[in-house]
């Protein structure tokens, strides 16, 4: 007959426990103190200033090798979020991190920013897409978070122009699950007459508020927190957004997840200044422009097929140098640096008018 155990025992054994995890995280971030030591002394050696402590590439390859070993009862997420929150901890000890974002404050680009980054990284707000990569090109910023696309509504566009003038590579992505909801300083869907948001959410909403607001006004500002800010402060306004900018604005949730489907995720890209190395699971951004002439889409695809690489996403955006002339946006499994990868890119790079690898970056992590 097994032994029952008693509160006061496994309250004793969780003490124990915590003792040991507290013990285990000190000597890890003494190993990060270590690990700047190291990365400094280097630089000073090879005669070199800067010195690049976050590595996208063995972030990734850390959490996916948390993941791989987690036998619950946490799922795999929650174990991601808690070696996320460590690894950030201890990468402030090396240097504090300087994170650009689509603001203001509250909005999901923040959201996704604190995801991918950790919370122990100082994050500095900007109020247009090209704001963020200027930050981020001047070094005022080691990275930027921009939104590039959403599974009910599309890319953004301004972001994928952007990186026709921009010298930045992607370093990474980010998935965020988007529930929108209603806020409000009303606490009644009748007393509302003008609802804010950013386009892409009116469009993620529209049929809830088709049924609910059908005569409500719409108006489409810069982001979802801007239009909390607009609905703290007018009297029988409210806005899509974010519970944490309900928080931050002190707005009523009248009612939540408001979005038309259940499954909205929005695609956030991470943007810096240097390359990333393989980490085993990688994604290569490519920007593409084809002379204009029978079957040239074709063209441009044979290298992928003939070398065995996946295409994940193509799209095509007006490459503003001439009427009805288009760059595409090509998303492709694999790193540059990986043999049948670089093959295609050779391959492409004969018949393309102009070919820009935007980066290789590690594939998101829950």
């Amino acid at each position: 007959m097994t032994k029952k155990i008693s509160l006061p025992e496994i309250r004793s054994r969780i003490d124990a426990l915590d003792e040991q995890i507290q013990e285990l995280i000190r000597q890890r971030a003494e190993c990060a103190l270590d690990v700047a030591k190291s990365k400094r002394a280097e630089a000073e050696l090879n005669g070199s200033e800067a010195t690049d402590f976050y590595r996208p590439e063995r972030e990734a390859e850390v959490l996916r090798m948390v993941q791989d070993r987690n036998n619950g009862p946490l799922d795999d997420e929650t174990v991601a979020h808690l070696f996320r929150e460590l690894m950030s901890a201890c990468l402030a000890l090396q240097e504090p991190m300087k994170i650009a974002y689509l603001g203001p404050e509250g909005t999901f680009t923040q959201a996704a920013a604190l995801k991918h980054f950790g919370k122990s990284i100082n994050t500095v707000s900007h109020g247009a897409i090209d704001e963020v990569f200027r930050d981020v090109e001047a070094g005022n910023a080691h990275y930027g978070v921009v939104p590039v696309e959403n599974s009910t509504e599309g890319v953004i566009s301004h972001t994928l122009d952007m990186f026709m003038q921009s010298s930045l590579q992607i370093s990474g992505e980010v998935e965020l699950r988007i529930h929108h909801n209603l806020l409000s300083s009303e606490s009644d869907l009748s007393a509302i007459t003008k609802i804010y948001s950013h386009q892409q959410s009116l469009a993620q909403c529209r049929e809830w508020l088709d049924a609910n607001l059908p005569h409500a006004e719409r108006v489409a500002v810069s982001s979802n927190a801007d239009a909390a800010k607009r609905a703290a402060n007018e009297k029988g306004c409210a806005a899509i957004a974010s519970d944490t900018a309900a928080s931050i604005y002190d707005l009523n949730i009248v009612t939540a997840n408001i979005e038309d489907e259940p499954d909205n995720t929005t695609r956030f890209l991470i943007i810096g200044r240097n390359e990333v190395d393989v980490s085993g699971n990688d994604k290569t951004t490519l920007l593409v422009s084809i002379v204009n002439k029978h079957a040239a889409l074709h063209e441009l695809l044979t290298p992928f097929a003939n070398n065995n690489v996946s295409l994940t996403r193509i799209e095509s955006r007006p490459s503003r140098q001439g009427m009805w002339d288009y760059v595409f946006f090509i998303d492709i499994d694999g790193h540059r640096n990986d043999a049948a990868v670089k093959k295609a890119l050779h391959d492409l790079e004969k018949d393309a008018a102009m070919l820009k690898v935007l980066g290789s970056y590690p594939k998101a992590v829950l």
